[in-house]
């Protein structure tokens, strides 16, 4: 028992490689702050007090959090099937242009509570159609999918620099000849409500946290799921045992385009602006959460569950680096490259982190091996000595031997029954039955 503690001891520990790499780009930040003649422990108070310091904080890093957590989970869903999906920012786009011309076209017709699930549907509708394009490519084309992902993020803004400077553009900067890159106002019905009384927090963060929780459902507790992870796996073992290694290819780039598509439906309809709007670039609308969502998935390793505290953390890094901008007046590029340096270190700690994982799998398979054969061992020695009319064990060995790890009562049960039967005289063997003898079949 001892080698499966630490084979899980060592499990655990890969779990916390991610937050040790953070805490050393933290450190290099306080280095290069002391090189600008800035306080360490003020940018860090800075830092904690506008992600987790307040309730408007803890609103923001939730808010900031939730497009990464939703990314971060189709991010997970694609892993599973060994496939990479670098198309986050083009799905997010994708997911809220297709939401942004539904809720223009209804209008105030219909209700609140139709018209919210309604415009989170097209989110995902649009995300999954963005993210199947690449899946199709690489499961009946062999095209490599991290390529076809990065391109249709270019075709996605172009799109939505179209749309948003031409057909869907607000009409009121025509009017005043600003043309700036937005929607009219959205239908009030189409708001995402608010939670716990505040002006700020919607029903977003829950949608994501929900997200990952019916992610990990899927994973591992559905059929659907066991097929993904298979061709994940070993996709020539899959295909031999007859599931379908191209359609599930497709389905989990679907799927993980349809979080990224859902996480863009809430950007826009949550949005304190409730428009869609961007300054001709993906980050503009997205705020690069198609790719910081790719960090929060590794930081969390790339586990649906696990991605929901990686999000939040990554997000109040996020937020806290903004309060330490203003607090220190440090220049921006500092913000940036700390966020940089947290990114370095996640990513390039994840090799290691599976190492010890696996590791720690091997290690405690081999020990849970070595328990079953002791016990098979036990096993065959108990049936000798039964068969020889030998006492089974002493009366020491009954109490820790691993045939008797139960209760005393069963243990007291079974050196009576021992004992029964070597008390028994031994049984009296009949002479053995000629067989009968064919007519004729008889000695001279």
């Amino acid at each position: 028992m001892t080698s499966v503690g630490n084979a899980r001891r060592s499990s655990y520990f890969a779990y916390l490689v991610p937050v040790l790499s953070v805490f050393a780009a933290l450190l290099i930040g306080a280095i290069m702050l002391l090189a600008l003649d800035a306080s360490p422990a003020e940018g860090v108070r800075a830092m904690f007090d506008g992600a987790f310091g307040s309730g408007e904080a803890l609103i923001s890093t939730a808010l900031k959090a939730t497009p990464l957590l939703l990314v971060g989970v189709g991010i997970t869903i694609a892993f599973r099937a060994n496939v990479i999906n670098i198309g986050g920012e083009g799905q997010m786009v994708a997911g809220g242009l297709l939401s942004t011309a539904l809720a223009l076209g209804i209008g105030d017709a219909l209700p609140a509570i139709i018209m919210v699930p309604l415009v989170l549907l097209a989110g995902i509708v649009g995300g999954a159609i963005w993210g199947a394009i690449p899946g199709a490519l690489k499961a009946y084309y062999g095209v490599n999918e991290i390529l076809s992902t990065i391109m249709l993020n270019i075709v996605a803004v172009q799109l939505m620099n179209f749309l948003l400077r031409g057909p869907m553009i607000d009409p009121g900067e025509i009017d005043r000849g600003t043309r700036i890159p937005q929607t009219e106002r959205l239908s009030e019905s189409a708001d995402l409500p608010l939670i716990l009384g505040s002006d700020r927090l919607h029903i977003g963060p829950l949608i994501a946290v929900l997200a990952a929780i019916a992610a990990y459902i899927l994973l591992w507790r559905t059929p659907v799921g066991y097929r993904v992870r298979a061709v994940g796996q070993n996709p020539d073992a899959s295909r031999y045992a007859g599931i379908p290694v191209k359609r599930t290819i497709v389905l989990a780039l679907t799927m993980s385009g349809a979080m990224a598509g859902l996480a863009g439906a809430v950007l826009v309809f949550g949005s304190e602006s409730h428009r869609m709007v961007t300054d001709g670039s993906t980050a503009g609308f997205t705020g690069s959460a198609g790719f910081n969502g790719i960090v929060a998935a590794l930081f969390g390793g790339l586990h649906p569950l696990w991605t929901i505290p990686a999000s939040f953390l990554f997000g109040g890094l996020l937020v806290g680096g903004n309060a330490l901008q203003r607090a220190v007046q440090v220049p921006s590029a500092l913000i940036l490259a700390l966020n940089g340096l947290v990114v370095i270190f996640v990513v390039s700690t994840d090799r290691y982190r599976r190492l010890l994982r696996d590791r720690a799998s091997a290690a405690e398979t081999a020990a849970r091996l070595a328990e079953q054969e002791e016990v098979e061992k036990g096993a065959e020695v108990a049936a000798a000595a039964v068969k020889g009319g030998q006492p089974l064990f002493a009366h020491d060995q009954m109490q820790r031997g691993p045939l008797f790890l139960g209760s005393l009562g069963q243990q007291q049960t079974a050196r009576a029954e021992i004992e029964r039967r070597q008390s028994q005289p031994p049984r009296q063997l009949r002479p053995p039955i000629p067989p009968p003898q064919a007519p004729g079949d008889h000695q001279v």
